[in-house]
């Protein structure tokens, strides 16, 4: 396999990617939806932005975790979210203000 080119990241984002990888319910189609790189690429990253043995321990970690793949998954992805009655509601990304 060769190596796909990978978009410029803020160090903030690299780092938001990285924390999306490890996440158990974040999927690869999340992080592509919201970054725009596929699976092969946020391996890539994590390759290069990660020491070997913690990128190793993530690789064994996510390969073939059916809720890091949409399509594996036994439940919607609506199903899979679960949100504390005491969190505030968020809309558009953005947290709503208190008036």
């Amino acid at each position: 396999m060769g190596k796909t080119v990978l978009p410029e990241f803020t160090e903030r984002e690299i780092d938001r990617i990285i924390e999306m990888a490890w996440e158990d319910r974040t999927t690869f189609d999340g992080i592509e939806l919201q970054f725009g790189i596929k699976e092969q690429q946020v391996i890539e990253l994590m390759r290069r932005e990660m020491k070997s043995s913690s990128f190793k321990m993530w690789r064994a970690r996510v390969q073939g975790r059916k809720t890091k793949h949409e399509a594996k998954r036994a439940y919607g992805l609506d199903d899979a979210r679960f949100k504390c009655s005491r969190q505030k509601q968020i809309t558009h990304n953005k947290i709503a203000k208190r008036r």
